[in-house]
């Protein structure tokens, strides 16, 4: 039994849905394929059976499938819920504890979508990092370059990196994301050319990448109330950039 599992609600889903499975190596869940069990009971006896969930529906209706199941933050499974148009994945259950944040940016690089995460532990930290790189910088080599963008500020306050789509497998930005417990959201490169704020528009990266600049236009348009306190900084070929959220700085 795998420990991830897809659930569909209709069959136009399914491309998406098998998508999904073979990137998460996840079982794939098709309730119409039985049609004399309800759907929603045929949920109710897997639920407990996998530790990570992607409901592919609307959340009204993962809310009324969800109703009587949860029992604590710390042993339900995680549960994301994605609209069939993948625009938004949205950690619906046990978000921190239980790793549907993180799910929730998983399945955000694997269709574009937006991941909506709102638990108070990650929504109330103010910064977003822009990160590009050349190719093969490793996570020590990225780290640098973060802390001494950051200068008085910490990791501790960072709630995302952002980078462009073409660096969505870079090792050393995975493995720097990883070392931190910090989601990386990937950023499609047509959204990074359309929402261009580069201070500094660099000729290696359009000759390279086809965009004006990455870390900027990646950190601005993933904390879209943010502002830019931290300007494009090269460091032997990683270049961030830092921007903070004015409504969670209001708020602290």
């Amino acid at each position: 039994m795998s420990e991830t599992a897809i659930w569909l609600v209709r069959g136009d889903a399914l491309p998406l849905g098998q998508r999904l499975a073979d990137a998460l190596g996840a079982t794939l869940y098709q309730p119409w394929l039985t049609p004399d069990d309800s759907p929603r009971e045929q949920f109710r006896r897997v639920f407990h059976q996998h530790r990570r969930w992607v409901a592919v529906m609307a959340s009204g209706i993962a809310v009324r499938y969800l109703d009587g199941l949860p029992a604590s933050k710390y042993t339900d499974p995680a549960l994301v819920v994605l609209d069939e148009a993948a625009r938004f994945a949205i950690p619906l259950l046990s978000g921190h504890e239980g790793g549907a944040n993180a799910l929730a940016y998983e399945v955000a690089r694997l269709t574009g979508a937006i991941p909506a995460v709102t638990t108070a532990t990650e929504a109330l930290k103010p910064l977003t990092l822009g990160i590009g790189c050349r190719r093969g910088k490793s996570a020590d080599e990225i780290e640098r370059a973060v802390l001494a963008a950051l200068g008085a500020r910490t990791l501790a306050e960072v709630r995302e990196v952002a980078t462009i789509d073409l660096k969505a497998d870079e090792e050393g930005l995975l493995a720097f994301c990883a070392r931190h417990g910090l989601p990386l959201r990937v950023i499609a490169q047509s959204d990074v050319a359309a929402r261009a704020w580069v201070g500094q528009p660099s000729d290696w990266v359009q000759q390279n990448v086809g965009v004006a600049g990455v870390c900027e236009p990646c950190a601005l348009i993933a904390s879209p109330r943010g502002r830019l306190i931290v300007p494009k900084t090269a460091f032997d070929g990683v270049t961030v950039a830092v921007v903070e959220d004015c409504r969670v700085v209001g708020a602290t």
